[in-house]
């Protein structure tokens, strides 16, 4: 009996859907002033464009993916379409997708390092891929499934674009995946070496390029993406179920299979295909991944209790770390050198800075899973900062101070979501 007793008490006795404790939930959030400075200001700063912030000048699809439905709010349908259809026009001969694009004039080589790509069907832009990374494809099924449901245009998905239309260019891009990015031997997607769902590998001073000191590995961002991209895909085109449901099953199983560490019921960061690149006295798992972690719950993967433990979890990391949320990319982070790029010091950029860009997905999953009063506590921080800093800034550092653009749009974007979700919340009998 006193095993049993014990155990609750380490799982917080979560083997329930949490119930609101705190008093008069639905008016604090109906009176929250930080929700409505929030809100306005989301809306405003999306009004002024589609690059990820003032200090990109792409067009990026993993970011385009977070806040297009903020952007169906401010553009019309055909605006939102036109940035979708761009990167089918500059999709690869194999299916892949592009990591972003920018105007032809604004691609010079000088001005970014990057191999820009060119098609007769796009005659306005070039794209640039990131090669070290494998949710492009992913990150494009999820925002044209946002648009579609959003606007209810599903005549879009028979839109010709060159000789295919954009429903086949959807699941081309994941035969991409399949094909070109696929390990036999685990039934996973792989990528290579990166913090967490950063862009950034280890080897290179930049680390955007596969290179030869590359090393491929599976992690859980990428296979989750995959996980809800398939989903999102059988949803759109019901005619590629029996394609892709029992893969879409199988990847699902073998990311809990190989990349879930159940004693300690936490994310394994990396399995690697051909050896670590990091030291042999370096234990990696010690490593909490977050980001990943937020999206492997919004693919399905985890219980109600395991998300439950995950958030404890990143609760305690902000705590040991003196971050200001949730959305403490990991910890403990990398150690200093563990990757070329000098902006991955340890709590720096991708390796342990506080990003609102996956802290806010990981509330909009708290609240759909029903742990509301958990998720209101933690979105305080994130929409606090908002306000006080006049801005959605890219990420934070360990001591809450902002860095990077002043108006990345994915945090907008998340953020303005996971409102709007408390709001629905706030609206229930």
């Amino acid at each position: 009996m006193k095993a049993i007793i014990a155990i609750f008490l380490v799982l917080g006795m979560t083997c329930c859907t949490s119930k609101s404790t705190q008093p008069n939930l639905k008016d604090q959030i109906r009176n929250n002033e930080y929700f409505a400075f929030t809100k306005a200001k989301a809306l405003d700063i999306v009004k002024t464009g589609f690059n990820a912030g003032d200090g990109y000048g792409e067009v990026w699809i993993r970011d385009y993916n977070t806040f297009i439905e903020l952007s169906a709010e401010v553009y019309p349908q055909e605006t939102l379409k036109e940035n979708l259809r761009v990167f089918f026009r500059l999709q690869g001969d194999d299916g892949n997708i592009i990591d972003g694009f920018i105007p032809k004039e604004k691609a010079k080589a000088s001005e970014g390092g990057y191999d820009y790509i060119f098609t007769d069907l796009e005659p306005n832009y070039a794209g640039h891929k990131n090669t070290v990374e494998t949710d492009h494809e992913t990150s494009l099924v999820q925002a044209v499934y946002k648009y579609v449901k959003k606007t209810g245009d599903t005549a879009f998905l028979q839109e010709k674009i060159g000789d295919k239309t954009v429903a086949q260019r959807l699941e081309w891009s994941m035969d991409f995946l399949s094909n070109e990015r696929w390990s036999d031997q685990y039934g996973l997607i792989y990528g290579a070496t990166t913090a967490d769902w950063g862009d950034v590998q280890h080897s290179h001073p930049w680390g955007v390029y596969i290179t030869d000191d590359t090393k491929f590995c599976l992690d859980i961002y990428d296979n989750a993406m995959l996980v809800i991209a398939l989903n999102n895909l059988m949803e759109l085109v019901p005619e590629t179920k029996n394609k892709w449901e029992p893969i879409c099953d199988g990847i699902a199983k073998n990311t809990m299979k190989y990349l879930w560490d159940e004693q300690n019921q936490k994310f394994i960061p990396h399995v690697y295909l051909d050896g670590s690149p990091f030291p042999a006295d370096f234990d990696e798992n010690q490593i909490y991944y977050h980001g990943g972690t937020a999206t492997a719950i919004e693919a399905g993967l985890l219980s109600k209790e395991q998300i439950k433990i995950s958030l404890n979890k990143m609760i305690e990391n902000v705590k040991a770390s003196g971050a200001g949320s949730i959305g403490l990319t990991m910890y403990p982070p990398y150690p200093e050198g563990s990757f070329e790029n000098k902006g991955m010091y340890p709590y720096g950029y991708q390796n342990g800075g506080d990003w609102t860009w996956f802290g806010g997905r990981m509330i909009q999953q708290l609240i759909k899973y029903g742990f509301v009063d958990e998720a209101y506590e933690q979105m305080q921080p994130m929409v606090k900062r908002v306000k006080e800093n006049d801005g959605f800034f890219e990420w934070y550092t360990v001591d809450n101070q902002p860095e990077g653009s002043g108006t990345f749009r994915g945090s907008a974007g998340v953020l303005y979501k996971a409102i709007l979700m408390f709001e629905d919340y706030a609206k229930e009998e």
